[in-house]
């Protein structure tokens, strides 16, 4: 754990952060809802907030923090930080070896296929896939049925 007195650091009643994690709250907050399983080996870096009743899978990245590039005559790793806001809604399931990037929301009870890097909103009830993730099935609410997009 890598929590810093000066962020916010929240973890739900009944969650479970699993071994070999790193959760850093030093650029923002994390928020952990209830019920919610953090899976074996995964980096967790502010500011990101996580619903409840979510599922996190092996080796996830997910990180609210990028450095700046833009000025070639200083090295990434002292140029600015640039911080956006994560989301992950309630009942989310993250596969394995996943990415998520900063500025993401990810919608209510979607999916997030194994090995996939979200770079842009995903809405509530669907299923999205691959580098970069591509929404692949969406709930219909009056067929009752996951359908192909």
């Amino acid at each position: 754990m890598d929590v810093f007195p000066f962020n916010t650091f929240s973890l739900g009643t009944r969650s479970v952060i699993e071994d070999f994690c790193t959760v850093n709250n030093g650029v923002g907050e994390v928020i952990i809802g209830d019920r919610t399983i953090i899976g074996m080996g995964n980096t967790v870096i502010g500011p990101v907030k996580i619903g409840n009743d979510v599922m996190f899978a092996q080796n996830i990245v997910v990180s609210g923090m990028n450095h700046g590039y833009e000025d070639v005559n200083v090295p990434p790793s002292i140029q600015k930080e640039i911080c956006k806001q994560i989301t992950i809604a309630d009942d989310v399931w993250i596969g394995a070896n996943s990415v998520i990037t900063a500025g993401v929301n990810i919608g209510k009870h979607s999916v997030v296929g194994a090995g996939s890097v979200v770079t842009k909103d995903i809405p509530a009830f669907c299923i999205a896939v691959g580098n970069p993730a591509k929404i692949i099935k969406r709930y219909n609410t009056e067929t009752l049925a996951w359908e192909k997009v």
